[in-house]
C-alpha cells in the first residue's frame, strides 16, 4: 500500500501584529492531509479458501476404520482482498493564553473511508467472504482545554478537560444496500443491527415495544403499516449506539509531598442494545432470572412492566423494549500518591521513594440498568451490544517506586 500525508502550520503569534499581544503566548493555525491503512479485523490467510477437518481418535475402536475427511469450506477465496484506506483532512486552532496557565485547542476532522473490510454473507450452504465492500465518512469537532488553577510554592492544581463529537455516515455499499448483524438471542433468533447507506453504523433495527397487554401478559407492538398484523415489515429503527459526545477530565492535586490525580470520563445520548436482559428476564428458557420477573403478569386487568412467564418466547422480539440509555459519567481512574522528603530518604541511602495507591473505575453514575455501560461485545463496527459481556473490574493496585 501507499499513504502519504502532509501537513503545515501558521505560527500567527510569531507576526509583527500579536508581539505586542503579551496576553497571548502562542496562537498556531495548522491543518493536514493524510492517508492510512488498516487490515484490522482481517484473520490470518483471509484471502485463501479454506476448509475445515474432521479429526478422529485412533484409540478408540468405533474410530479404527474412519477415514480423515476434509470439512466444509471455511472461508471462500478472494485474492482482490486489498487495505482498507481511510483519507482525513485536519485543521485546527491552538492557543496558549495568560503567561501559559490557559491553553486551548481546537479541531475539526474529515475522515473518509474506502474499500471497508466487511464480513459478506453469502446464500446458504456457502460461508460468508471477507471482502472490500463499502465507503463510510467520519467527521467531528475535538476540543482541549489545559488550565493552570492554582500554582503556589506548596499546592498546584491543574486540570484538563477535552470534549470530542463525532458523526458517522455509511456512504455506500457495494454487493448489496442492506446488511443485518447481531443475532442477539435464541429467544428471538433475529439480527438486531442493520447496516445501509445514509445511516450510520451500529443503528438498531427492530420493533417498537407499545409495553404489557393487562388482559393477555403479552408485549404489544405497534404495527407500524396499519394491515393489522406485526410482521418484519413493521420493524423501524430503534436506537443508535453513537453518543452525541463524550467527553474526559483529569484534575491533578499536588501538596508538598503529597499528590492526587483524579479521571473521569463519559458518554452522552448512546443507546444500548440490552441483550443479557432477553437472557435474565425472558423467561423462554431455564436460565435463571434477575428480581425483575417477580413483577411479571399473572392475572387479566394487572398493570406491569414485565410480561407473562407462560412460554412466552414467540412473543419476545427485538425491540425498543430492550433499548436503553446509555448516557454514564464514570470515575475512571484516582491515585493517591506521597513522596517521601529527600532528607528521610537520604538517611536510608535512596535518591527517591514515593508511594502510593491507584484505584481504577471506582464509581459510575448511569441510568443503565446493566453491569456496565462501556459495552462493545461484536466488533469495532457493531458497538452498543451487551450481550452476556463481562464488566470492568473495580481495582485497587498498591505499588512504590524507588531510586538510587
Amino acid at each position: 500500500g501507499y499513504f502519504p500525508s502532509f501537513s503545515a502550520a501558521w505560527r500567527i503569534s510569531g507576526e509583527k501584529f500579536l508581539r505586542d499581544v503579551s496576553w497571548i503566548n502562542d496562537l498556531k493555525l495548522r491543518a493536514g492531509w493524510g492517508q492510512t491503512g488498516n487490515q484490522a479485523g482481517l484473520g490470518e490467510y483471509g484471502w485463501m479458501q479454506q476448509y475445515s477437518t474432521n479429526y478422529y481418535d485412533w484409540t478408540l475402536t468405533e474410530n479404527a476404520q474412519a477415514v480423515p475427511t476434509v470439512g466444509g469450506r471455511s472461508n471462500i477465496k478472494n485474492e482482490d482482498l486489498t487495505w482498507e484506506t481511510s483519507s482525513q483532512t485536519n485543521v485546527g486552532l491552538d492557543f496558549a493564553l495568560l503567561n501559559n496557565r490557559l491553553s486551548l485547542s481546537l479541531d475539526y476532522y474529515y475522515k473518509y473511508t474506502e474499500d471497508m473490510l466487511m464480513s459478506v454473507p453469502l446464500p446458504s450452504p456457502y460461508p460468508n467472504i471477507t471482502r472490500n465492500d463499502g465507503e463510510m465518512s467520519n467527521q467531528g469537532f475535538e476540543i482541549t482545554l489545559s488550565s493552570v488553577n492554582i500554582a503556589k510554592k506548596d499546592f498546584n492544581w491543574s486540570t484538563d478537560l477535552n470534549v470530542s463529537i463525532n458523526r458517522n455516515k455509511v456512504e455506500k455499499l457495494n454487493l448489496k444496500q442492506v446488511y443485518y448483524y447481531a443475532t442477539t438471542s435464541d429467544a428471538t433468533n433475529d439480527n438486531v443491527v442493520r447496516m445501509t447507506p445514509g445511516h450510520s453504523l451500529s443503528k438498531f433495527w427492530g420493533y417498537v415495544s407499545k409495553g404489557v397487554d393487562p388482559e393477555t401478559g403479552d408485549l404489544v407492538y405497534e404495527d407500524r403499516n396499519g394491515d393489522g398484523e406485526i410482521t418484519p415489515l413493521d420493524k423501524t429503527w430503534i436506537g443508535n449506539a453513537n453518543p452525541k459526545f463524550t467527553f474526559g477530565m483529569t484534575n491533578n492535586f499536588s501538596w508538598k509531598g503529597l499528590n492526587l490525580n483524579i479521571l473521569i470520563t463519559g458518554s452522552y445520548g448512546n443507546d444500548i442494545f440490552n441483550a443479557s436482559r432477553i437472557e435474565t428476564e425472558g423467561m423462554a428458557s431455564a436460565n435463571n432470572q434477575t428480581t425483575t420477573v417477580l413483577r411479571r403478569w399473572r392475572i387479566p386487568g394487572q398493570q406491569t412492566d414485565v410480561f407473562r412467564s407462560d412460554n412466552p418466547s414467540w412473543n419476545v422480539k427485538n425491540s425498543t423494549y430492550w433499548v436503553e440509555d446509555g448516557s454514564y459519567l464514570r470515575l475512571k481512574n484516582l491515585t493517591v500518591g506521597y513522596t517521601l522528603p529527600t532528607h528521610i530518604t537520604r538517611k536510608i541511602g535512596l535518591s527517591h521513594l514515593r508511594v502510593y495507591v491507584t484505584a481504577e473505575n471506582l464509581f459510575t453514575c448511569t441510568g443503565y440498568s446493566g453491569y456496565d455501560p462501556e459495552v462493545s461485545f461484536w466488533n469495532r463496527l457493531i458497538p452498543g451490544l451487551d450481550y452476556t459481556n463481562y464488566p470492568r473490574a473495580r481495582s485497587v493496585f498498591f505499588g512504590f517506586s524507588i531510586k538510587y
